[in-house]
């Protein structure tokens, strides 16, 4: 089935004369610029937006897949605390965000001469609380989103990534940093500068699947369940880390890791 998919998603990119591919070097994008490469070669452009809240490493691992892949690649600077809506840090943050990182994509295109903005929302993120959404359904006339186009779900993105052989394949999301902040805690880019440094150190120890959520004085780390012993066995370090980094208290949620776990209070 999801080879049926990738071949209707070249096909259509096919169609088009050139694609900008909005790339984090995340799954999902990191797929849609392989497919793009592979139906337009030379005429695919992979563009990555350099933000302050982009986690740790993870501009340079959208070097590395798009080295990988073999298509063009080009970083564009974006500050994100000029967006109206963004420091507030209503419910609504993600949609003010990612219509201005649309926007901006739409102007490289044109400034590069490409025809059409590409973007690689999944048909499962239809699902729960979204408010990106409404931005991508807002520039729909502007902006393809192929996966939407034909119901691709986020596993058989990953099945495609895993047929052409991406490293990133079975990468864990990794939403901007922004998602840690409870909503109408100001954002601030100390505060992000700081859970960035408490996650990138989190890293370094082995874990691959957490969070650090910031509420003020205290850390709320979420790990996988299975990973609770190895939290335990370090604790010691752990709490000095993120101490040292300006929390005064660290707390393990018992609940472990999950996605979207600041939407929990405002869904009630």
């Amino acid at each position: 089935m999801f080879l049926d998919k990738m071949q209707q998603i070249k096909e259509t990119l096919s169609s088009k004369s050139s694609v900008v591919v909005a790339f984090s070097g995340g799954v999902d994008s990191s797929t849609l610029a392989a497919l793009a490469y592979e139906a337009l070669g030379d005429n695919a452009l992979a563009v990555t937006i350099n933000m302050h809240s982009l986690p740790a490493g993870e501009l340079q691992i959208a070097k590395d897949v798009a080295r990988e892949i073999g298509i063009k690649h080009k970083i564009v600077d974006f500050d994100e605390f000029t967006v109206p809506g963004f420091v507030d840090n209503s419910p609504d943050r993600c949609y003010h965000c990612k219509r201005s990182i649309l926007g901006l994509l739409l102007e490289v295109a044109g400034e590069e001469g490409y025809e059409i903005v590409t973007e690689g929302t999944n048909i499962t993120e239809m699902q729960g609380r979204r408010p990106g959404m409404k931005a991508v359904a807002e520039m729909a006339k502007q902006v393809m989103s192929p996966f939407l186009q034909f119901s691709v779900t986020r596993e058989e993105i990953r099945q495609m990534a895993e047929n052409m052989g991406l490293l990133v394949a079975r990468k864990p999301s990794s939403p901007c940093m922004a998602s840690r902040i409870p909503y109408g805690k100001k954002i601030t880019s100390e505060g992000i500068a700081r859970v960035k440094s408490a996650e990138e150190y989190l890293s370094t120890l082995g874990f691959t699947q957490f969070r650090v959520r910031d509420h003020g004085d205290i850390a709320r780390i979420e790990v996988t369940i299975p990973d609770f012993p190895n939290v335990l066995k370090r604790k010691d370090e752990i709490m000095n880390e993120l101490k040292r980094l300006g929390f005064h208290y660290v707390a393990l949620d018992l609940e472990g890791f999950r996605s979207g776990s600041l939407d929990e209070v405002i869904n009630k």
